[in-house]
């Protein structure tokens, strides 16, 4: 199994739980509007003790379209966030999210 199909049944296995809706604010900085729905892989963790974050899109189609890899300065550290279920549009706008103030951020996409 490669590393897509591996991520994939980790999304299928675990409840993504919606932390941050689509329209939300920030909980520490109030000006951050989020433009997806936001949250983690319940039973998953990475580095900083929390599960994987994942947006997930409007449409259906049930699988991962890619990753954005992210470098935070202000919180010093680096993680990953699946895209699920995201068009074309909403990874733009994923991606220009993460892309502003201190954090950085850059997409990969899934062959899947």
């Amino acid at each position: 199994m490669d590393y897509w199909e591996n991520l994939l049944k980790l999304v299928r296995e675990n409840k993504i739980i919606i932390d941050r809706e689509k329209g939300s604010r920030h909980p520490r900085f109030r000006d951050v509007i989020y433009p997806l729905n936001y949250g983690f892989l319940s039973g998953t963790t990475t580095i900083d003790g929390s599960g994987i974050d994942i947006f997930v899109g409007s449409n259906n189609s049930n699988t991962i379209q890619g990753i954005l890899c992210t470098v935070d300065n202000l919180k010093k550290d680096a993680e990953i966030k699946i895209l699920y279920n995201c068009n074309e549009e909403e990874i733009i706008i994923a991606l220009e999210f993460l892309n502003k103030g201190y954090m950085r951020s850059i997409f990969i996409k899934s062959p899947l």
